[in-house]
């Protein structure tokens, strides 16, 4: 098994749609990652939260998931830590991950005694802030 990953995925409204679940579906599609298990956590306007599986949504029955592979292992604990990132009348999607494309990378690790010991997600803008940086600082000549 290749690196999961837990990710939080937040939405400005109080349902996942069909196109950001198809978004992540496409994903899976392609390869590149193996959805473990997934969870719908809601704030409503209200201030009161609830969570549900992926697979209670309708509209969004079969998206992500093909054949019931999912393992149940985002909990309740994981929907109260969600919720409490969310505004009112907003919703996340907690997805358990696997990175099928680190498989063979991982595989070699193994092979050699080796192990994946630790990952840091980098979020987008603190990549493109280094990146300014870096420019900036080349083009000052240093």
């Amino acid at each position: 098994m290749g690196p999961a990953e837990l990710l939080v995925l937040t939405f400005p409204q109080e349902t996942i749609t069909v196109e950001a679940a198809t978004a992540l579906g496409k994903l899976r599609t392609a390869g590149d990652i193996r959805v473990i298990d997934s969870l719908v956590v809601t704030r409503h306007a209200d201030g009161e939260a609830t969570y549900a599986e992926l697979a209670d949504f309708e509209h969004l029955s079969g998206v992500v998931v093909h054949g019931g592979a999912e393992l149940p292992l985002i909990g309740p604990e994981d929907a109260q830590e969600a919720a409490e990132l969310l505004a009112p009348g907003t919703v996340a999607l907690l997805v358990l991950i696997e990175h099928v494309w680190a498989q063979a990378a991982a595989d070699a690790l193994r092979a050699v005694g080796g192990r994946i010991a630790s990952g840091v997600r980098i979020p987008p803008e603190n990549i493109e802030e280094a990146v300014r940086a870096a420019r900036a600082h080349r083009a000052a000549g240093k």
